[in-house]
């Protein structure tokens, strides 16, 4: 089990799949870690991929589980959401936004390029308070059960290396070169303060 004394957050569109996958794998190895979402409205798919089912924020699991049950139990069955919604029940009752939470990270992992630019520019925005740095990283994660799972190892082996590092301001870059080695795809990275 790792030390709980990086604090984390990982983000993603509606904190349904990436982030509470990563979630759920971070606090099972012992991490202090929160998900998000950034946008206005929770977004599920729907009966067409034109007509997603929208909520919002504060509906929490459960009640999304038990909207789409009634509404096409083998449809959400079928396409994983009802598991997913499952999942995310069992680690907290309902989506977050991140543009609402006023808590520091020391690293912020966001699940896509849109989520990432939403959330650096948000903590630009605000007034900085204490000057404490978030370095806030981006690994694009395909929306599917499989890619959240493997995001979420590759975000929790990352999470492993700063733990273990003396200094995490000094070795960061090195770690994300050898992670984008390791996993084959490119980070961004920025650092922002509080």
């Amino acid at each position: 089990m790792l030390s709980s004394s990086l604090w984390v957050a990982v983000v993603c569109v509606s904190n349904i799949n990436g982030s509470m996958e990563a979630h759920s794998i971070l606090r099972r190895k012992g991490l202090s870690v929160r998900s998000f979402g950034t946008e206005s409205h929770v977004r599920l798919p729907g009966p067409r991929p034109s007509s997603p089912v929208v909520y919002d924020f504060a509906t929490t699991y459960k009640e999304m589980y038990n909207d789409l049950l009634r509404k096409d139990r083998e449809r959400y069955t079928h396409n994983g959401i009802l598991h997913i919604l499952g999942r995310n029940e069992r680690i907290k009752p309902s989506p977050e936004r991140f543009q609402e939470c006023t808590d520091f990270f020391d690293v912020i992992f966001t699940c896509e390029e849109s989520v990432y630019d939403t959330v650096v520019e948000d903590l630009c925005s605000r007034e900085q308070q204490t000057l404490q740095p978030v370095h806030v990283i981006n690994m694009d994660i395909e929306d599917s059960l499989e890619s959240a799972t493997l995001g979420a190892f590759l975000i929790c082996d990352l999470c492993q290396c700063l733990q273990q590092s003396d200094d995490m301001e000094d070795s960061l870059e090195e770690l994300l070169l050898q992670m984008e080695e390791k996993a084959r795809r490119s980070f961004l990275h920025t650092i922002c303060f509080y």
